[in-house]
């Protein structure tokens, strides 16, 4: 009862730093004044990047877990549904990959380095967010409900996005390539053929992740 405690706080936290965030991403405000925004837009135009998105569903996921929760910390539930723990799930291998993506990939190709990367709301979004999230499921949240043929459900977001984001490059190509501008985690910057190798890498680093997430957390 006391994990369950703990991980109904982490989960509200979550969701109280998620829509904080959001806030600040849509409206454009800035508490890091006289910072270059890298990876950053404002308005219904944040929902183009997969770290808005994944975050997002981090967030929502992790309301709807501290709900169930707090009825089973009440005694109103006795235990929380699969389904919502295989979306709480998706959701945590989503910002996980976010996480791993900007520290591995985006930071060191970012001019500044991945320090740029965590500004503003992009501190919640991809550090914040990520940790905590990860550090809940592996600690607090611990249990045998998933099995190891569930992994491969942490990989749908990613199909998904991947779906959204191939379809945009492939709308904008000017004379054989993509402008920066469509391709913003510039996947195809050196040519379309490369995104024959990083889908398919994308989605291998992110079943990578799920089974790793899904070990630690495994509750024997």
């Amino acid at each position: 009862m006391r994990s369950i405690k703990i991980s109904f706080i982490i989960n509200i936290l979550i969701f109280i730093m998620t829509l904080f965030a959001s806030i600040v991403m849509f409206s454009g405000f800035k508490f890091m004044p006289g910072l270059d925004l890298v990876l950053e837009s404002t308005s219904i135009g944040m929902f183009r990047f997969f770290t808005v998105d994944s975050n997002m569903f981090m967030g929502i996921m992790a309301l709807i877990f501290a709900i169930y929760e707090y009825k089973v910390i009440k005694g109103i539930k006795k235990d929380i549904s699969k389904i919502i723990t295989v979306l709480k799930f998706m959701a945590t291998v989503s910002v996980s990959l976010t996480f791993v993506v900007v520290f591995a990939y985006l930071g060191p190709i970012t001019k500044g380095g991945v320090v740029l990367l965590l500004k503003n709301s992009n501190l919640f979004f991809h550090l914040l967010i990520p940790l905590f999230s990860i550090i809940n499921l592996i600690i607090f949240e611990r249990s045998n409900k998933l099995k190891f043929r569930d992994c491969i459900y942490g990989i749908i977001p990613t199909v998904l996005y991947g779906i959204y984001y191939l379809t945009n490059i492939l709308i904008h190509i000017e004379n054989g390539s993509v402008s920066p501008k469509y391709d913003w985690y510039y996947f195809v910057q050196g040519g379309l053929s490369n995104a024959f190798i990083v889908i398919p890498l994308m989605l291998l680093v992110t079943y990578i992740i799920s089974i790793i997430l899904w070990r630690l957390s495994y509750k024997k």
